[in-house]
């Protein structure tokens, strides 16, 4: 009786791991796990089938289908397929190639990295009360927004020279235009409303400790250089409960749990790199939002206006082109013309003044 194989799309990925090496005779180079007969569901070549493969197959098939399933006994075919196919490369002693103990030391070590990540996140698990921490620093806090202006000054002691202007008095908006060296000091400073998480740290810290209406007494230093901070407003946003997006945090500490952890690995190892150092490249800038998009709106400006001048000049000097190469193609053709009609003039006088001597001459013959 013919067995018909399912597709063997289910050889690919992460179900390939789970193909049935559990047997009671030995048919490969690495040590099987024995497999009683009354655990098995199958048995090729004295090799037995374990019934958890079967199952572990099932499961995997389900996940990676959604929920789909498939008859057991073709899953079993599938297995039965995968035992015939690892025999007959222990046969061929392809378990014996440069190339099987390459690619098996890439999956130990692949298997490896995932259980020493399992392991860790097992044992540092993220609890409830890490959530809520995050979630009272980060969302929480996140439902106020912020109205403010700033001045962006090179030096620390020109930011203190602008504050005793403030404090004496001065306009706040109008100092911003003539001093300001952020791309928002043409609009007086103004940054508009923001959440504190959009801001770099020092930054959002200082509006949040502000009172509506107040200005920075002291400097505050960014990369960017130092600000002089006035808060203008603040409103408060309802965050979503802290139920409904808890499992959403928790997947981004664990990330962070792990970082941590493998920072402390790579702080404690030895590592030697041997290949070349590259050129340092630049520090990525990262200004506050809304002078990114006043930077990004100048540019995308200054970007299109170019490319409409190019385009422009090259749409004119394509109609000039256009123009000369039409009048030159006229003149050529008049020449041609011109001179084609008086080569046919020369060509037909020849022939007259030939044919009238050929008919004299018959006439002189005629008449002796």
């Amino acid at each position: 009786m013919n067995k018909k194989f399912i597709p063997l799309f289910l050889l690919a990925g992460s179900t390939l791991l789970t193909a049935c090496n559990e047997q009671k005779t030995t048919s490969s180079a690495a040590a099987p796990v024995a497999v009683a007969k009354e655990d098995a569901v199958a048995v090729v070549n004295g090799t037995y089938i374990s019934k958890e493969s079967l199952t572990k197959l099932e499961n995997e098939i389900a996940q990676r289908k959604q929920g789909q399933s498939f008859p057991k006994e073709k899953l079993l075919e599938e297995l039965i397929q995968r035992e015939l196919l690892v025999q007959e490369a222990v046969q061929k002693q392809l378990d014996k190639t440069a190339e099987y103990t390459k690619q098996l030391d890439t999956v130990k070590s692949t298997l490896l990295t995932q259980a020493a990540v399992q392991n860790f996140l097992k044992s540092s698990p993220v609890t409830d009360a890490d959530l809520e921490a995050e979630y009272n620093k980060n969302v929480a806090a996140s439902g106020n927004e912020y109205k403010a202006r700033h001045i962006l000054l090179k030096s620390e002691d020109v930011a203190k020279q602008i504050i005793t202007e403030l404090s004496a008095g001065a306009d706040f908006a109008e100092l911003a235009k003539a001093k300001s060296t952020g791309p928002s000091g043409p609009q007086g400073g103004d940054l508009g409303w923001f959440a504190a998480g959009q801001m770099v740290a020092p930054f959002s810290e200082a509006v949040i400790a502000l009172e509506d209406n107040k200005f920075t007494l002291e400097p505050v230093q960014t990369q960017f250089g130092y600000h002089v901070i006035l808060r203008e407003g603040s409103r408060s946003q309802t965050p979503p409960p802290f139920e409904s997006i808890k499992e959403q945090i928790r997947p981004m500490l664990q990330r962070q749990k792990l970082q941590e952890f493998l920072t402390g690995l790579r702080t404690k190892a030895k590592v030697e790199i041997l290949l070349p150092k590259p050129a340092p490249a630049p520090a990525p800038a990262e200004i506050v939002p809304s002078e990114t998009t006043d930077a990004v709106t100048k540019a995308v400006a200054e970007t299109q206006a170019a490319a409409k001048e190019i385009a422009t000049d090259t749409a004119e000097q394509a109609k000039s082109a256009t123009v000369e190469a039409t009048i030159n193609a006229e003149d050529k053709i008049a020449e041609t013309i011109e001179s084609a009609t008086e080569d046919a003039k020369s060509a037909v006088a020849d022939t007259v003044e030939k044919a009238d001597k050929e008919v004299a001459n018959k006439i002189d013959a005629l008449t002796k």
